[in-house]
């Protein structure tokens, strides 16, 4: 019975993902969402407290993703701009192979008004940010990279690249991956601060 509750869970989660990367945020309801998983609207209070309570869920879920980028590029025994890359390379492989979650990144804004995900939004973004701004330090402290730009800088033309890039895939059809198109943007940047 448990197992059955966990999967149904994690189903309606998965579903209520695809509908904001079909629809957007706005059209996430109880309503959509049961129609999405052909299943009545008092079967989602079986397992949610509410819409918000969903949407609660799929941040973290979100989130805990995030958390493991920042732990696995941690952990890893290469030069600060190495971990850059791979940081940047490794978001990339994911919203290639689960594209729908990438509209978490494009609905940042409402997600940050909404009362129940602007802690938890707020702060992935802020660790994020936190993590790359401090690579990015690292490297220059490592003499790595030239200080060509401030860290802030760099790090904001970095994740730009990124959030660009989902967008544009979200208005135009690619026939390359979307890591080829962010990598090739991101190596470049790179090369060009490289010492």
């Amino acid at each position: 019975m448990g197992e059955n509750f966990i999967s149904r869970k994690d189903r309606i989660i998965a579903s209520a993902i695809e509908i904001i990367s079909e629809s957007g945020l706005a059209s996430l309801s109880t309503r959509t969402l049961a129609n999405k998983e052909n299943m009545s609207e008092a079967l989602i209070y079986k397992y949610f407290g509410g819409i918000n309570e969903v949407l609660v869920e799929v941040v973290e879920y979100f989130v805990r993703f995030d958390n493991s980028i920042i732990k696995t590029v941690q952990g890893k025994h290469v030069s600060n701009v190495e971990k850059i890359h791979d940081f940047f390379e490794t978001y990339a492989i994911y919203y290639d192979n689960y594209m729908e979650i990438s509209a978490i990144v494009l609905n940042y804004e409402e997600l940050l008004h909404n009362t129940g995900t602007r802690e938890i939004i707020g702060t992935c973004i802020e660790e994020r940010n936190m993590f790359l701004l401090q690579l990015i330090q690292d490297a220059m402290k490592a003499g790595e990279i030239n200080e060509i730009f401030t860290a802030g800088q760099l790090k904001c033309i970095l994740m730009g690249v990124l959030r660009t890039q989902l967008l544009d895939r979200r208005t135009t059809y690619h026939s390359e991956p979307l890591k080829t198109d962010v990598m090739e943007s991101i190596d470049k940047i790179l090369m060009l601060v490289k010492k």
